[in-house]
């Protein structure tokens, strides 16, 4: 059985193929039972706005899961295949520390990651996928992330999605504190971007959720309104900054609910941010001219701009994945030797029992104890040296130089 990972990240791939192979929360653990029937031991899917990711112990090859995720999302292999990486063992731990510790992110260092592993580790072990070598994996990556953290300023750095969306809003508006601005959803993502755009005062803050008691939670933390989805081709033209990141499969904003909130603006602009993966707002709707529409892949140069000022941290952040990757494998190879180990002992206990049958039957016929155990030991000594003996006499040339060496380290012979 072997271990590695197996996806595509906004390295390789950009956001138009990202969200076609997206998994949504309520389907994975379908996804993961289908794998776990006759392809892997133990699987476990990352999947987020930037990477989809299987994580997997199977002895099928890379390329089955290859085929097997471009089936499941209805994509051609040859076209997913460009886009895709695997790596093998060493690769694939040091990969999932780096993702853990948000070394592979696009926001470089941002924490969100991790939160999102703890939930691929949690579908997996519901689903009944996580098993002893990806159960080791995640929560070592989940050490190794909170040492990296706590350690290095890799963390504290961090320029977030949220913070980026800002620093483009004030390019397009002279002053953040006159513009009313929007958010869909109610998650992770949404709430950090009100928080980033709450501090810089807008005149007004709205957030927009199918369940309305979350919105409200949300939008009562900011002084703000909460309104439904249903609404939104009603509203949408009353804001100047609209934010969006949920889960929805099908986009929410069109290109058509676009233009008409901008004859109601009187072709005022409006900046939109999509964080969503499958996206939530047409990408046709940036053809508008007064709509100003970012996703992901176009915050990333914004992102990237303090990537310089972290590098420090980063190689600090390197050195402690380096040395959690080596114990690691040395726990992998520990492992792997185990069924050795057990036939070593179930040979030697073989050869003690039947030593120590043959002792008792001396002993019940009346034979003097001490010649019976010496008897015992000798016979259990030319038993236990009898296999390396004969290797190493059947052995010649370069072969016999290393059993010798073998033998010698095994038995510690100086």
């Amino acid at each position: 059985m072997s271990l590695f990972a197996l996806g595509l990240n906004h390295h390789t791939a950009p956001l138009a193929v990202r969200e076609r192979v997206v998994f949504h929360v309520e389907r994975m653990r379908e996804a993961l039972s289908e794998m776990r029937s006759g392809l892997a031991s133990e699987a476990a899917i990352l999947s987020t706005c930037n990477r989809t990711e299987l994580y997997l112990a199977a002895e099928r090859p890379p390329s089955a899961f290859a085929e097997w995720l471009a089936q499941y999302h209805r994509v051609e292999p040859s076209e997913l295949q460009r886009y895709l990486y695997t790596l093998p063992r060493e690769q694939a731990v040091r990969h999932a520390f780096r993702v853990a510790s948000g070394l592979d992110s696009m926001v470089l260092g941002e924490p969100q990651i991790l939160g999102q592993m703890k939930d691929a580790a949690r579908a997996a072990e519901s689903a009944g996928t996580l098993g002893t070598v990806l159960h080791k994996l995640f929560q070592r990556s989940f050490a190794v992330a909170k040492e990296v953290r706590s350690t290095t300023s890799v963390g504290t750095a961090s320029v977030s999605m949220a913070a980026a969306a800002v620093k483009l809003a004030a390019r397009i508006f002279p002053s953040l504190k006159d513009q009313k601005a929007l958010f869909i959803g109610a998650g992770e993502m949404i709430e950090l971007c009100a928080t980033h755009f709450a501090a810089q005062g807008p005149a007004r803050i709205a957030v927009a959720n199918r369940t309305l008691q979350r919105a409200e939670r949300l939008a009562h933390r900011f002084n703000g309104e909460a309104i439904e989805l249903k609404v939104l081709a009603e509203r949408l033209h009353e804001y100047d900054i609209v934010v969006s990141s949920t889960a929805s499969s099908l986009p929410i904003l069109g290109k058509g609910l676009v233009e008409r909130a901008l004859r109601s603006r009187r072709r005022r602009p409006i900046f939109m941010v999509d964080l969503a993966v499958p996206r939530d707002i047409e990408p046709e709707a940036a053809e508008l001219d007064d709509v100003f529409l970012y996703t992901l892949d176009d915050l990333a140069q914004i992102v990237s701009e303090n990537r310089d000022s972290r590098r420090s941290a980063v190689e600090q952040a390197e050195v402690i994945i380096e040395t959690q990757v080596g114990q690691f494998m040395h726990w992998m190879q520990a492992r792997e030797s185990v069924p050795l180990i057990r036939a070593l002992r179930d040979q030697g206990e073989h050869a003690r029992r039947q030593e120590l049958e043959r002792a008792l039957r001396c002993l019940q016929r009346g034979d003097d104890p001490a010649s019976v155990l010496e008897g015992l030991s000798q016979g259990l000594t030319n038993k236990l040296l009898h296999a390396p003996t004969r290797a190493l006499n059947d052995a010649a040339g370069e072969e016999r130089r290393v059993l010798a060496e073998v033998l010698s380290r095994l038995f510690r012979i100086k």
